[in-house]
């Protein structure tokens, strides 16, 4: 039985033209991008060209005289922590330097509810260092209310973030909405489109935001490597220190193979992106559709609202997730009972708990992902197989729950 993967949100995997573009990265040899001799001066002009294009594809001012700043690091994780780490702790000091103060209030920071661990956690440990945080609602769909956010700042507010899709449901928020509103308010806004990049069209300029983040293996480039675009003119403090590298505010030597890697597979998407996005959605539909027939009681989650093309969410109520997710995998289907940095967890999902789900729906929600290398055959097979194993599983739990003959 050939294996399926539909777990592309948690990684997709290397596109062979990926492949070939780090093959030919490392065989090439290039020096450290920091040396000053002929060799590194070469790394350094690929790495900087790289940079360049990466910026312009997402939409950041890169040929201006003070252009955004496109910042590498090791993956989103790293970029969601530079964000909420720099971004806060440049804020909070800039009130604290100022004449006019904030009558001494503790820095305030919003954060969505349905946020991945990655910003969860630098958020707490922000609350660890003084910071205030206060969570956005989200409505049934996972959606946040700009009106709310708005009766949500205060004068305290020193940042706003709030992810651009989902990892979970594939749902897309209000983001250029919610920057308009924080910064009428003077505050700083930064987006998590780790799930979004190389998905759906995302540019950085139209988004209005002060920062955003991406990580290359969502979008089938290489592990290991991330990026940070910042607005030019916004204050970020480093949370790593030990070198000059990217102006000093994220050290180390960059890896000019990685680079490339995340560029290739940046500009496949942005050659294809149309036909990849219409294709995927229709592999979601069908996908969707098959389930629904087979099974009418499945619920989709966000469904009625604007969601990734390749994201699927679906409650098989009367079955346990974690017994469905093993079951699955043995069948050959590869999926997720949630975001891949939580997926060890048998807690219920943040996110389907933020959306007021009833416990029927938390404990039996499955996650699928398509991808650009996901066919049309696999997505029937991969339904038939879901529905068959929900089947045997339901028939299961109805036998198991039959009261005894009393022998």
């Amino acid at each position: 039985m050939l294996p399926i993967y539909l777990d592309h949100n948690a990684t997709s995997p290397l596109l062979p033209e990926v492949a070939d573009a780090l093959d030919r990265a490392h065989r090439a040899g290039y020096a450290n991008p920091a040396s000053q001799h002929a060799a590194g001066r070469k790394a350094r002009q690929v790495l900087e060209d790289a940079r360049d294009r990466v910026g312009e594809i997402l939409g950041a001012d890169v040929g201006s005289h003070r252009p955004d700043r496109v910042i590498f690091t090791s993956g989103g994780t790293e970029a969601n922590n530079l964000a909420l780490l720099g971004l806060g702790r440049s804020a909070e000091r800039g009130a604290r330097n100022s004449e006019r103060g904030e009558d001494n209030q503790a820095a305030h920071l919003l954060i969505s509810a349905v946020e991945h661990p990655s910003l969860r956690g630098p958020a707490a440990e922000l609350v660890r260092s003084g910071f205030e945080v206060e969570t956005i609602g989200v409505d049934r769909n996972g959606r946040i209310d700009a009106a709310v956010l708005a009766a949500q700042l205060r004068p305290a507010t020193k940042l706003v973030s709030l992810q651009l899709a989902n990892s979970e449901t594939g749902v897309v928020q209000p983001v250029a909405e919610a920057a308009a509103v924080c910064h009428a308010r003077n505050v700083l806004m930064h987006t998590d489109a780790a799930q979004a990049v190389g998905r759906i069209d995302v540019n950085f300029a139209q988004l209005g935001v002060d920062a955003m983040s991406a990580a290359a293996h969502k979008f089938h480039g290489p592990l290991g490597i991330g990026l940070l675009i910042v607005r030019r003119d916004v204050p970020l403090a480093p949370t790593l220190f030990g070198g000059f590298q990217q102006s000093g505010l994220r050290p180390g030597t960059e890896s000019v193979p990685l680079v490339l890697g995340l560029l290739t597979a940046l500009d496949i998407w942005h050659r294809e992106r149309t036909e990849r996005a219409a294709r995927l959605a229709a592999l979601r539909d069908e996908f969707e559709a098959r389930l629904r027939a087979g099974a009418e009681e499945l619920i989709v989650h966000g469904a009625t609202v604007e969601r990734l093309p390749q994201t699927s969410n679906v409650a098989f109520v009367g079955v346990n997730r974690q017994t469905l997710l093993m079951a699955l995998d043995q069948a050959g289907v590869a999926c997720s009972t949630g975001s891949a940095c939580a997926s060890g967890s048998s807690e219920p999902s943040p996110t389907l708990l933020a959306m007021d789900c009833p416990t029927a729906e938390l404990e039996s929600s499955l996650r699928f992902s398509l991808g650009a290398t996901t066919t049309a055959a696999e997505v029937a097979e991969a339904a038939e197989r879901i529905l068959r194993v929900y089947r045997e599983l339901r028939r299961h739990e109805e036998r198991r729950k039959l009261p005894s003959s009393g022998r």
